[in-house]
């Protein structure tokens, strides 16, 4: 982790501009073509929900502006993001929220959250709670066209929130609505657009 020097920091005219702007979040849905990501996991036994959450984690630590955050009124570049996912409980309607650093390959990421999940006891573990998170949820009974977020307001936020819904097919692919909620201060059209593109490569390449 690194202090950003703003008196020389290129984004510094945009992040005091937003600044001014009383809601300075908006949020993106796109279509992401899960084709081969569907076959991957298929083929090895994997969680999709779990998998995914490590591509998209993959892909929002590739783009620097994903991993801005004010401490102490200060602006820091964050070493990486951690992936904090939603998870039904087997057989329940209810979620717990299961946080856990993204390491080794998808198969063994996938199987440390599926311990982890099953492990936990309570709603969230306030142990691994910080602002160098992922918010990752998914929606699996209907197609995502949009999504909003709830939060206490802080302005100085910049946490990406990003949902997934149910995969269908086109023209024989599998593809699904992604969201992605973050804060104009530190991240623009042109940064979402590189999350994508990085995210689509590496299921593209399974």
């Amino acid at each position: 982790m690194e202090k950003v020097d703003r008196t020389h920091w290129e984004r510094a005219e945009l992040f005091e501009f937003f600044s001014a702007v009383s809601h300075p979040f908006y949020s993106v849905t796109f279509r992401v073509d899960v084709t081969n990501l569907y076959r991957y996991v298929k083929e090895r036994h994997l969680s999709f929900y779990y998998a995914m959450g490590y591509l998209v984690t993959d892909a929002v630590n590739s783009v620097k502006n994903f991993r801005y955050a004010i401490r102490d009124g200060g602006v820091w570049l964050l070493d990486e993001r951690i992936p904090s996912l939603t998870d039904l409980k087997p057989g329940s309607e209810q979620f717990h929220i299961v946080t856990l650093p993204k390491v080794g390959g998808i198969a063994e990421f996938c199987a440390s959250a599926q311990t982890r999940s099953a492990a936990q006891k309570t709603l969230l573990d306030q142990d691994e709670e910080n602002d160098n998170l992922i918010y990752i949820s998914c929606t699996p009974w209907f197609d995502l066209t949009g999504c909003t977020n709830e939060r206490d307001f802080d302005r100085d936020d910049n946490i990406p929130r990003i949902t997934w819904g149910r995969y269908g097919e086109e023209n024989g692919r599998k593809k699904l609505g992604m969201s992605v909620e973050v804060n104009h201060r530190f991240i623009d059209g042109l940064h979402l657009g590189k999350f994508y593109e990085k995210l689509q490569a590496d299921i593209d390449a399974l």
